[in-house]
Parts: structure tokens; C-alpha cells; sequence
């Protein structure tokens, strides 16, 4: 089926095959899990992965099985509230918050919930597979679900470290290995294309695809490792406001932020909790779980700075993308030693960048209540470029933009340094 608006083919078959495995895969990361664990909520932050699980269903049955097909009936209408995230224009929802204060409806029913929704969505797609509407938003619930399993692994990881017992989520933790030594690759001035301009799906907050002034900068050949950023606490990083914003020197103040979250250190030695369980630090894999506010302190004190996001989107285009640590390979953490900017080292953790997460020029939001998705968040939140070992395959783009607020670090971020090449900072 032709798309006109993006000039491409969405095929009926390939979505419906795509689906099935997206949605195996979601529940196959579930497979450590105790029945308990389901309905943890270990900060406001995270969701219990029943939720999850409730949520990616009641997307694709809320947008399209009830706009799209006619004989679809809702598997139960109290699943509107309880899975309902954030769309105001839908109804009434469950605060974040208070995700874990509703134990029914039961994991079982749960589970039938997303076998009678993915039947329902074959039925559909078999009856209606050249419906252009219907196949892209198959598609964009496709992504939603994908962005979600990043958010499980995310949401496990904490819950579980809010666990005396730390849990191990996963088996069999490959050695690491040394991280190249730091480089920087200097880019001339030139007006560069930013965005999505390419061939296949994208967010609406990705476009419109825009040409933007960039000044002459450099970057590092690699992410910032544990072992830098040890030095950067060993040296009093935390304590010396200078190289702190204002506001995130309140916030680390307010938090008694000391060291990355999960990190841990006694008698000198420095451990940190991992979907491992607890291990010694890897002096060699990039730092991760660090706010904006950590990585900004941390480039001032290098005497440098975090990217822009038209300087990331330069520099990564200037290489081939290639194969990265997917969330599919099933290994979960990063790859240490392997951090050469050649995009190979962009699979490991988000990386800040100094942009703020705001519309560009032109940006039109979804229509209906599809408009909440991205646009409404567009304040208070700084853009992150990349990927990370929890990001499946076929989900991270140069273009795409990932957002959180400056203060947030369970999710998987690091940071990479770069310098204004005009001002020689």
C-alpha cells in the first residue's frame, strides 16, 4: 500500500509479521520475572510490568480496533481507565503514581486481554489490509510497544534494586574489555538537513526535516566511560558548584546525589548494580544512569560540553550505521571497548545533548488525541540521541528524539564530549 505522504510501501504482511514478533517479544522479556514482580512500582518514575503490558495492548485496541473495525468489541471498558497513560482527550486515568494501587484486573486476564486484542488485530488487518490509516497506525502502535520494552527493562531494572534481595534479571555477563583511547573528529562549518528525511517511519516530533546553521565543532571518538567519570567524583566533582547549573546544583543538593544512580562504593571500591545483579564497576563501559544535570557538570569539568542535536545528527551521519548490541541479541548492558564514534558506540547508552526538547519549525502534531503523543511534552525535557542495549532493532534512527527531564536517570543515558571548534572552548 502506497504511502504518499512519506513516499513508500506499507505492506499489509510485513506489519502483520512485524506485530506478531514485537508482541512475542515483549512478553518473552517478561519470562524472568516472578509472579510478584508484576505489580511492583518501585518510584513514580516506573510502571508495574503488568501495566506495561496492559498499556501496549489497550493502544492498539483503543486507536484502532475501535476506530477501524466494526465488530470489534472492547474487552472490558474499565481497562479505558486503568491503561489509559496520558491521554486527556480519551478519558480519565490511573495517576502514574498510583499505577500499582490497582491489583485487578488479574495477570491472567491480562494476558487474555492481549491474546483476544492480537487475534482481533489479525482478524482486522485480514479483512482490511488496504486501509492506509489502519496500517499506519498498526505501524505506530508497533513503535509504542517497542519504546515500551526499553521502559520495562528500564522500570525492572529499578524495581529490582529497590529489592534487598537485588535480584539478578539476567545470566551470564560477558567479560569486558578496554575502551579506546578518547579522540575527537572536528566537523567545518555548513548548513545541514536535521530531522527525518528519509524512507520508512518516524515520530511526528522527527519532522519536519529542517536546515540548520552548524558552526565548526568536534566530538569525541567514544562515550564517556565509569573510569572518567570515577575521576570526575574522585576529584570533588560533586561537591564544586562551579561546574554545576543552578538548578542542578539544587537538585543534587535536594537528592544528595553523590554518584551515578545504582552505583555503590565501599571500603574504596566501587560496585554498581546491573540487570547482572550487583557487580564490581567496569572501569571501561560507558557511564550510564546519569541526569543531564551529571553530564553537564561532568563535560564543564572537562572543559568541554554536551553536543547539540544538530551536531550529533552531523557527526553520526557522517558514518555508516552499523550493527549495534539490539535489545534482540539478549544481551543486557552495554558492549565495553567497543565506543569508536562510528556509530557502533552510539548502541550503548542515550546520550544528553545541551538541546532542549522543543517543535521544529513547522512541526504539526498528530490529529485527535494521537496530537498527546509526543507534542504536548515539548517543555521541561532535554533531547537525547542514539540508542542503548535496550533499544530494539529497527528502532533507533539518526533523527529520532528521545526526551527526558533534566533531573531523570533510571533510563539507560551516558554522554559524549564535544568542543566549539570557533571559540576553541
Amino acid at each position: 500500500m502506497y504511502d504518499a505522504g512519506s513516499e513508500r510501501i506499507l505492506d499489509a504482511q510485513g506489519i502483520v509479521g512485524k506485530f506478531i514478533s514485537t508482541r512475542n517479544l515483549t512478553k518473552e522479556l517478561c519470562g524472568p520475572l516472578e509472579r510478584d514482580d508484576y505489580m511492583v512500582q518501585a518510584t513514580q518514575d516506573t510502571s508495574p510490568p503488568k501495566w506495561h503490558l496492559g498499556h501496549t495492548t489497550w493502544f492498539f485496541e483503543k486507536f484502532i480496533l475501535r476506530e477501524f473495525s466494526r465488530s470489534y468489541r472492547p474487552f472490558d471498558e474499565r481497562f479505558d481507565y486503568v491503561f489509559n497513560s496520558y491521554y486527556e482527550t480519551v478519558g480519565e486515568f490511573v495517576p502514574k503514581p498510583s499505577r500499582s494501587t490497582i491489583s485487578r484486573p488479574s495477570l491472567e486476564s491480562v494476558l487474555d486481554y492481549r491474546k483476544h486484542v492480537e487475534e482481533s488485530l489479525g482478524e482486522l488487518l485480514n479483512e482490511q489490509g488496504d486501509d492506509l490509516e489502519a496500517l499506519k497506525r498498526v505501524e505506530l502502535g508497533i513503535n509504542h510497544e517497542q519504546q515500551h520494552q526499553e521502559l520495562l527493562l528500564m522500570d525492572i531494572k529499578r524495581n529490582f534494586y529497590q529489592s534487598p534481595y537485588r535480584p539478578a534479571y539476567a545470566k551470564g555477563r560477558k567479560p569486558g574489555s578496554s575502551a579506546s583511547e578518547e579522540d575527537f573528529t572536528s566537523f567545518q562549518e555548513r548548513t545541514a538537513e536535521i530531522g527525518f528525511h528519509g524512507h520508512g517511519f518516524a515520530f511526528d516530533n522527527e519532522m519536519p526535516a529542517h536546515h540548520e546553521i552548524v558552526p565548526p565543532f568536534s566530538i569525541s571518538s567514544r562515550q564517556v566511560s565509569n573510569g572518567d567519570f570515577v575521576a570526575f567524583i574522585e576529584d570533588g566533582g560533586y561537591r564544586k558548584p562551579q561546574f554545576w547549573l543552578s538548578s542542578g546544583w539544587e537538585w543534587r543538593l535536594e537528592n544528595q546525589i553523590e554518584m551515578p544512580l545504582y552505583w555503590e562504593i565501599n571500603s574504596g571500591n566501587y560496585s554498581y548494580f546491573t540487570l547482572y545483579g550487583m557487580q564490581e564497576l567496569d572501569l571501561h563501559e560507558p557511564v550510564m544512569h546519569i541526569s543531564y544535570y551529571e553530564a553537564d557538570a561532568y563535560a564543564r569539568w572537562k572543559n568541554a560540553k554536551l553536543p547539540t542535536e544538530a551536531q550529533w545528527e552531523v557527526a553520526a551521519s557522517s558514518q555508516p550505521w552499523a550493527e549495534k548490541n539490539w535489545l534482540e541479541t539478549g544481551y543486557f548492558a552495554p558492549i565495553s571497548g567497543n565506543e569508536t564514534f562510528g556509530i557502533s558506540g552510539m548502541g550503548n547508552a542515550w546520550e544528553w545533548t545541551i538541546s532542549a526538547y522543543l517543535p521544529y519549525p513547522g512541526f504539526r502534531p498528530l490529529e485527535g488525541s494521537l496530537g498527546e503523543y509526543n507534542g504536548k511534552f515539548m517543555s521541561g525535557q532535554m533531547v537525547l540521541k542514539g540508542s542503548s542495549f535496550s533499544t530494539p532493532k529497527g528502532h533507533s534512527r539518526i533523527s529520532y528524539r528521545n526526551f527526558y527531564a533534566p533531573g531523570s536517570r533510571w533510563q539507560f543515558s551516558g554522554l559524549r564530549l564535544s568542543r566549539d571548534e570557533a571559540n576553541g572552548n
